[in-house]
């Protein structure tokens, strides 16, 4: 899942950065609200992670801003401001969650998860099933056959957003957007290294990960 998070403290950026990286997210970083603000409209983000003290462009201008474009990207805020009136206006302006500075990675890890389980829809909000393969969002297990796959955080994020477009067939751009970050050369071959080492583990037998000459991949 591709994240954009827009904080200006370096210490609680690299934090938030580091956490999300070590569980298969892709993360851009913007240390002010207009860069925010400009990736945020061109990028297609699964979910964006907001400061509310920003330089440039505050954070609930952020927001506003970004709901007058029609951007319904879920949106939570960081904030020292912890006050009933504080949370209340960030909702109001466009967020969908409010978690208060100092906080633990693991309850924003959550509040980061459940969002993305909301906007996706799913019917079953912690778990996606194709075939004979079980991915658990929650646990992080992935299984075949009742055979346990212990995968890297980068093979697990793309097969959770294979899985999560599941019949479709997405492009190494795509790919790259929403299991890298937009540093990374379009032209490289690390779509299909990684696609290579997922199916060494999990399609040696079945093939469930399908190459459309051309175009990208598709799991069906």
């Amino acid at each position: 899942m591709r994240t954009l998070v827009v904080e200006d403290d370096d210490k609680i950026a690299s934090f938030i950065v580091k956490g999300l990286k070590e569980n298969g997210f892709a993360v851009d970083h913007s240390a002010d609200g207009e860069i925010g603000l400009t990736l945020a409209r061109t990028v297609d983000y699964d979910i964006i992670v907001l400061d509310l003290m920003l330089p440039k462009l505050d954070g609930l201008s952020f927001l506003k801003a970004l709901r007058g474009h029609n951007v319904s990207v879920p949106v939570i805020i960081l904030s020292a401001k912890s006050a009933v009136d504080d949370r209340v206006k960030g909702l109001q302006s466009g967020a969908d969650d409010y978690l208060t500075k100092p906080f633990a990675f693991s309850e924003l890890l959550a509040r980061v998860q459940a969002l993305l389980r909301r906007a996706s829809h799913a019917e079953e909000p912690t778990r996606l099933t194709l075939r004979d393969l079980e991915i658990d969002l929650l646990t992080r297990e992935v299984k075949r056959r009742q055979e346990s796959y212990d995968l890297q955080p980068r093979e697990f994020s793309l097969l959770e957003f294979l899985a999560r477009n599941a019949g479709r067939v997405v492009t190494k751009t795509m790919i790259l957007e929403h299991v890298w970050d937009y540093s990374f050369d379009p032209q490289t071959n690390i779509v299909d290294v990684l696609v290579s080492r997922l199916r060494n583990k999990i399609d040696k037998e079945k093939t469930l990960i399908h190459t459309i000459r051309g175009v990208g991949y598709v799991l069906k």
